[in-house]
């Protein structure tokens, strides 16, 4: 049976030497592929972003 492959899109980046060896690194160490590490990466950061600025609004409106 075929793999059923995803909606995606291509993207192409440069990445600092240092930063691809620690990718690698822990790509081989928990069994990801590149791209799932990078996929979940980028969403937990944009998840948490989120959330501060859903948080940092909520503030606002206590100021005293």
């Amino acid at each position: 049976m075929p793999k059923k492959t995803k909606d995606s899109h291509p993207c192409s980046i440069r990445m600092e030497k240092q930063t691809f060896e620690r990718l690698n690194q822990f790509c081989e160490f928990s069994g990801q592929s590149k791209t799932t590490a990078i996929e979940r990466a980028i969403n937990f950061y944009i998840d948490n972003y989120d959330a501060m600025m859903k948080k940092a609004k909520r503030d606002e409106g206590f100021k005293l």
